[in-house]
């Protein structure tokens, strides 16, 4: 059971990292199970097909980052601390996926779903349903934020919310094709502007 566990994780590490550098499209199950180091029919054994591989690679990280998402945003800060964690912390993964690979990765998700969104229904679903997730993670904290005098009485919490997101993908995009986790920098700055947070609320937070 251990060995055969192993074969499986050691399949899901290779994919997710070629996926994030290389993409969805011009991978094949040889080239996965060859940076696995498992042989082919290993491959088939657990998954039917490269589809539901990527899927379950998708899950996985999701998994993996929602943990992060929920632990930066319930936490006992100031709502709009919360966010400038999150957005730092967001930052940070590119940071080190450069440092590794040399290379900024970008966004698991979004590069997915700027590749796979008129191809393959299935991924397109499990995404929406991910950046709606965190579009209501967000919401949550956004809504706090209102409710403390943070930000502006007249933001709409789910609008904004959503806009975060795709500020979120929009500058992970740009970070990927620079070469460049600085490109994240602004997030914070473009969010105080976005939720319209007082002036005496800025002072404080700086």
């Amino acid at each position: 059971m251990g060995r055969t566990s192993d074969a499986r994780n050691k399949i899901l590490g290779a994919a997710a990292t070629l996926l994030e550098q290389r993409g969805y499209s011009a991978l094949g199950v040889a080239e996965i199970c060859g940076t696995a180091g498992v042989p082919k029919g290993s491959f088939y054994y657990f998954f039917e097909s490269k589809q539901a591989l990527a899927l379950t690679v998708i899950d996985e990280h999701w998994a993996a980052q929602r943990r992060q998402w929920v632990e930066l945003l319930s936490s006992d800060r100031d709502p709009l601390r919360r966010l400038r964690d999150l957005f730092e912390a967001t930052e940070e993964v590119q940071r080190a996926g450069q440092q590794q690979a040399g290379l900024v990765v970008g966004c698991l998700f979004g590069n997915l779903a700027l590749e796979l969104s008129n191809q393959a229904e299935e991924i397109r679903r499990r995404l929406q349903e991910i950046f709606e997730a965190q579009i209501d993670l967000i919401e949550r904290v956004v809504v706090e934020a209102k409710d403390l005098g943070q930000a502006g009485p007249s933001v709409n919490a789910h609008e904004a919310a959503r806009s975060m997101v795709a500020q979120i993908e929009g500058r992970a995009l740009l970070a990927k094709l620079l070469n460049d986790p600085a490109q994240l920098e602004t997030l914070w700055r473009n969010s105080l502007d976005l939720l319209q947070v007082p002036p005496q609320v800025r002072a404080a937070l700086t």
